[in-house]
């Protein structure tokens, strides 16, 4: 990847497996990353994460439940189409039910309040949740598929020529363990 990347971990800890993206975020933490790329465990802060992308970044990698169809552990790397301005009156400002889909929306709206852009490509590494019922940890295949996802965006971070980035990125992948 190149220019500013912001990794972010979303997701609620205290509902099992929607906890994924903050404990991939906090593992890939541990790793040396390259220049420009900011690794931040945003949990449910949704409002944040979209004012915190007014800053610029070039990319945004989401890593965050997502529940697909696949076997629990699953992992998938998806490109989003695009986000667009939510229509007036909508209520995205609900801080504590902000999916990925409306912070993207949001950002949509404050970039075009603001003239600000949005980054160019956003990217998600997603995984299949076993169970997003109340409680703490995350289940036996979500936990094993930590260290997965945390070598896929180590794969994702590294600087590449566009020709194979773009590539890799259309298409989506699919990582039964």
């Amino acid at each position: 990847m190149s220019g500013p990347t912001l990794v972010a971990g979303i997701g609620n800890v205290f509902l099992g497996d929607d906890g994924f993206g903050v404990e991939t975020v906090r593992a890939l933490s541990a790793h040396p990353l390259p220049d420009g790329v900011e690794v931040v465990d945003f949990g449910v802060r949704g409002v944040h994460l979209a004012y915190q992308l007014l800053d610029g970044y070039d990319t945004l990698v989401l890593v965050d439940a997502a529940a697909r169809g696949g076997a629990p552990g699953t992992l998938y790397l998806i490109e989003p189409d695009g986000a667009a301005p939510v229509a007036p009156g909508a209520a995205v400002l609900d801080g504590h039910h902000m999916s990925p889909d409306a912070v993207l929306a949001l950002l949509g709206t404050l970039c075009a309040g603001t003239g600000s852009t949005p980054p160019r490509r956003t990217l998600v590494v997603g995984c299949e949740p076993a169970s997003t019922e109340e409680g703490m940890g995350l289940s036996g295949p979500v936990a094993a598929a930590v260290p997965q996802a945390v070598r896929m965006l180590l794969d994702l971070l590294q600087p590449q020529s566009p020709e194979d980035q773009d590539d890799r990125l259309h298409r989506e992948l699919r990582s039964t363990p």
